[in-house]
């Protein structure tokens, strides 16, 4: 299980591609291929943000934070922000 160090390490990484993904878009130079990509990063992202409040309210209540797993994808994108 990744450390909560690895874990925002990925975050920066897709959200440094996410940004480039929207720059893309906005400049109208967006393809079909960044759209999908875009929706993939959001995705993951969503379940990486999810994965480290997990770790974080183990650890806070005296629980093993690598017993906390990615949830699959259907639950993450209903999530309200």
């Amino acid at each position: 299980m990744p450390s909560d160090d690895e874990v925002m390490s990925t975050i920066e990484a897709l959200v440094a591609e996410e940004h480039r993904l929207w720059d893309e878009e906005a400049a109208g130079r967006g393809t079909p291929e960044d759209r999908r990509r875009l929706a993939e990063v959001r995705l993951r992202l969503d379940q990486l943000w999810d994965l480290l409040r997990q770790r974080r309210a183990k650890e806070e209540f005296g629980l093993d934070p690598d017993y906390a797993g990615p949830r699959p994808e259907g639950i993450v994108e209903n999530y309200e922000q």
